[in-house]
């Protein structure tokens, strides 16, 4: 099954997937832009942005904009990424118009009152302060911050508490008009909607948004390195991560599958030696990490201080293990079965057909059907697991740890211990 995509003279990409036996329909707004896309003196606006937008616009108080949705039983939501913002809404499907009619206006006349910019700089801060006072949250910051030191890439999405007091209206608007056009943003649906009467809905609200952007995405080059913070925690929260890759990368499918060996459930290798047979830890995850023009690869996990010595060598033992020989095929078999599944699993979630959509049309500028992925997937070799596990582990290692590390294995023995 495709999509229809319609393409509008101002380059905005509609697109959609009719599922007639749903009485509903998912749909957003996607936009590429993020705080991968920001500079130093506006670090956070993006997400900033994604809260004040919801405040007001030309016809819609912010309690208008929720009670909207909400009164037809609704639902509509946002996020920002590192990469992508978007605006999104699931309702029952003779609703559909009322929900682009609502994140159309979001996004072409949000009105920015100074009374709900004083409010929600304070509602950011405290979602700051909540993530720092969370060591397994903020530990991703810290890390991200030392992989891609002096970067975009490397600065939290949230900003910080003295940049997001310091945006107004116009670092809003100006933001808005740089990032938020039509060449750079994709709507798509998916459930029970008819494609034709969707593009009229779209059309009317969006086919006359400005069509360039006019801002320079920054570098995303992978360095490396070491952050540690103590605290009176009774665990220590600990990731270290490694060079990756882009999402249109040849090793993409290799590293999910390498991550998804080395520490993707209970079947993985890391799980097996670090909990189930010592007892060192509750959780241990490998996880990818993707963007448009580089990645990571993590491992993470959560132990006494006590216990951090004991981890890391095991950790590391299993990260040479997966660089020095090749997997078996049992491995390698169960790791394409789970991330197939996985797939077909989520086409039966109409909010997730509909971001894999977006994402897909954002990312290659073209739908990839489930079948061609399943081609590449099933393609992997044993050997592109080898290959791929090299050239990941040889890069300069992250090590970030938060929380009760007294006496914690140090960066430079971690880097020996790695060579």
């Amino acid at each position: 099954m495709y999509p229809q995509l319609t393409v509008l003279p101002n380059g905005l990409r509609i697109a959609s997937f009719c599922y007639p036996q749903y009485e509903t329909v998912s749909l957003g707004i996607w936009i590429n832009t993020g705080s991968a896309c920001e500079t130093a003196e506006l670090n956070g606006i993006s997400h900033f942005l994604e809260h004040t937008v919801f405040k007001g616009t030309k016809s819609r108080n912010t309690i208008e904009i929720s009670e909207a949705v909400e009164n037809v039983g609704g639902q509509s939501n946002a996020y920002t990424s590192r990469e992508f913002t978007a605006f999104y809404a699931k309702m029952l499907k003779n609703d559909a118009e009322l929900a682009i009619d609502v994140l159309a206006e979001l996004i072409t006349s949000p009105t920015f009152p100074e009374e709900e910019l004083v409010k929600e700089r304070e509602v950011v801060v405290q979602e700051i302060k909540q993530t720092f006072d969370d060591p397994s949250d903020i530990v991703f910051d810290y890390m991200q911050e030392q992989a891609f030191a002096g970067q975009a890439m490397g600065r939290p999405i949230l900003g910080t508490p003295d940049l997001v007091r310091s945006f107004g209206n116009a670092e809003l608007r100006g933001y808005m008009q740089s990032n938020y056009a039509a060449e750079n943003m994709v709507v798509c649906a998916a459930g029970n909607i008819n494609h034709e009467d969707f593009v009229k809905m779209v059309s009317s609200r969006l086919g006359n948004l400005q069509q360039h952007t006019n801002f320079t995405a920054d570098k995303q080059l992978y360095i490396g390195g070491y952050f540690a913070e103590k605290r009176d925690t009774e665990q220590a929260q600990i990731i270290l991560g490694f060079n990756g890759f882009s999402y249109t990368d040849e090793h993409y499918y290799p590293e999910i599958l390498m991550s998804a060996i080395l520490g993707g459930g209970m079947s993985s290798r890391l799980f097996k030696e670090i909990r189930e047979k010592r007892g060192l830890v509750y959780s241990v995850a490998c996880f990818p990490n993707f963007y448009t023009n580089s990645g990571y690869t993590g491992i993470s996990a959560a132990t006494d201080r006590e216990q951090i010595n004991q981890m890391m060598p095991v950790m590391i033992d299993e990260i040479k293990k997966i660089t020095d020989s090749k997997v078996s095929e049992e491995e390698l078999s169960r790791a394409k079965a789970q991330l197939k599944a996985g797939m077909m699993m989520s086409l039966e979630n109409s909010s997730a057909v509909a971001e894999k959509l977006a994402r897909q049309l954002i990312l290659f500028n073209r739908y990839v059907p489930v079948e061609e992925q399943v081609q590449y997937i099933d393609a992997v070799t044993a050997d592109d697991i080898l290959s791929t596990a090299q050239k990941v582990f040889a890069s300069r290692p992250t090590y970030a740890l938060v929380g009760n590390i007294e006496g914690h294995i140090g960066y430079d023995e971690i880097c020996n211990k790695l060579k």
